[in-house]
């Protein structure tokens, strides 16, 4: 599903954030990226949905090299790829229904089609009663409970969760692993970049730790390995 292979990142600033990358993660897999602040995770899930480009070295999502899609193409290789930010990046001024209908919009889904989906993912993540809500009325669980529906919204094969967990009670954020989980089982990669020691201990999956831009373990059942 996603394979890296000699990748190198170095910014314009002189910044290398990542260093002779070699990965490969299946299809269906749940994957921890971790790892200290700046060490790297940011860009390497960047990479995966051409957020960024490798300096060298190449990268390749559902056996397809990302360094051969000209600009206008990139967004329907998006698509495949669903993206959780730990801030939510919900649209204010829309209801819940309109924020999760918005991912379908843009790729011009049939209003019917639209409409059965949005309730259809709203209810995967147990928040279909909130549908006519809007994002301020809603807790900060909620809300990312919301994010992850118009991540999924369109069968992505990939969910990249960056910090899915990082501003919410832990009670909260179990119930979004459980969320993610679920949606694992269905078989959607997830790769989840995370700070919690406590749920990658306990909720055991491949761990892949990156300190300095290069990959330092890359273990099933892995622990943290990190104080926090």
């Amino acid at each position: 599903m996603i394979d890296m292979k000699g990748v190198h990142k170095t910014y314009a600033n002189g910044v290398t954030a990542l260093n002779g990358v070699d990965v490969h993660i299946d299809s269906g897999e749940f994957v921890y990226l971790v790892g200290p602040s700046g060490a790297g995770k940011s860009t390497f899930v960047k990479m995966i949905f051409r957020g960024e480009k490798p300096s060298t070295g190449i990268v390749k999502v559902d056996n397809k090299d990302l360094s051969t899609y000209k600009e206008r193409h990139i967004p329907k290789v998006r698509r495949k790829i669903g993206v959780v930010y730990q801030d939510f990046k919900l649209l204010p001024k829309l209801t819940i229904y309109e924020n999760v209908a918005f991912a379908l919009e843009v790729i011009e889904e049939s209003p019917k089609i639209i409409r059965d989906r949005v309730m259809e993912v709203l209810d995967l993540v147990g928040i279909k009663d909130k549908a006519r809500s809007f994002p301020d009325e809603l807790s900060g669980g909620e809300q990312q409970r919301v994010a992850i529906a118009r991540a999924i919204a369109n069968n992505p094969k990939v969910v990249i969760a960056d910090e899915p967990t990082g501003n919410l009670d832990p009670e909260t954020s179990w119930g979004i692993m459980k969320v993610l989980e679920d949606i694992n089982q269905k078989g959607t990669t997830i790769i989840m970049a995370t700070h919690s020691k406590e749920i990658v201990n306990t909720i055991k999956r491949r761990v892949i730790a990156i300190e300095n831009g290069r990959i330092v373990r890359d273990e099933a059942g892995g622990e943290y390995g990190y104080e926090v």
